[in-house]
């Protein structure tokens, strides 16, 4: 039987940490900046993790499940 492929997309996107959660980046965060306050510029650079109800989603796109 052949391997399975894992959704190129999503691993560029997420990373699994070590507990189990997976990291993801922020949205907004690529353009029209200029309109954004300092503060909610600062808040889209901390790392993010995904929903607990789109865990087992994202782990079977990235084969981990």
């Amino acid at each position: 039987m052949p391997k399975m492929k894992s959704n190129s997309g999503a691993l560029k996107r997420f990373k699994v940490k070590k507990n189990g959660s997976i990291k993801r980046g922020s949205a907004f965060r690529s353009h029209i900046l200029t309109k954004k306050s300092p503060k909610t510029k600062r808040n889209l650079r901390s790392e993010q993790t995904v929903a607990s109800v789109d865990n087992a989603r994202v782990k079977k796109m990235l084969n981990k499940a």
